[in-house]
């Protein structure tokens, strides 16, 4: 058996609801074994308001949550240079994160659509990757995600839709969507 101490890399893509649910599922486990979790949202803005936020905010101190895009949409055929910036930001912080060995777990929300629009670039994640120290593991979510960074990570979970409510007409809601 490896060393518990190595670093892993996973991956959460698809185009079924739950990855960044999961990577969150992670995340609670790495705080109830009394370590630091950053979670950078990588297609969210400030402004939007999120449980999982609201809940690092008021009730795991642990667990910090930032947000690294706007609160408009970004046009994935067509992102503005605000989206590409704010993403370049956010692959700034994450190294950050992971050069100071603070957190035992880095998750980088909807960074898989950020490289399939564009705003990041593969080219720019894989020497993230590479650089994640021992004791430090790496979540990747959402769809899209390139073969080169599947390639790289330890574990890969596709999450398939299989049925969904919006389907249905029901709208996104509080606890759930968001």
């Amino acid at each position: 058996m490896e060393n518990a101490s190595k670093r892993l890399i996973m991956v959460y893509t698809g185009d079924g609801k739950g990855k960044t649910t999961a990577a969150l599922g992670l995340a609670l486990r790495q705080i109830g074994w009394g370590r630091r979790v950053l979670v950078l949202q990588f297609m969210k803005g400030k402004g939007n308001v999120y449980g999982e936020r609201i809940a690092a905010e008021k009730y795991l101190p642990l667990l910090e949550i930032e947000q690294c895009g706007r609160e408009e949409f970004v046009d994935f055929s067509n992102p503005e240079p605000i989206d590409k910036e704010l993403a370049q930001k956010g692959l700034k912080r994450a190294a950050q994160a992971l050069e100071s060995k603070q957190y035992g777990l880095v998750v980088l929300d909807e960074i898989c659509v950020a490289l399939a629009c564009g705003l990041v670039s593969p080219d720019q994640v894989k020497p993230l990757l590479a650089r994640v120290p021992e004791g430090t593991d790496v979540v990747l979510t959402g769809r899209y995600c390139p073969a080169e960074i599947m390639d790289i990570a330890d574990m890969v979970s596709e999450v398939k839709q299989v049925k969904h409510h919006y389907t249905e007409g029901i709208a996104a809601r509080e606890g759930i969507e968001f």
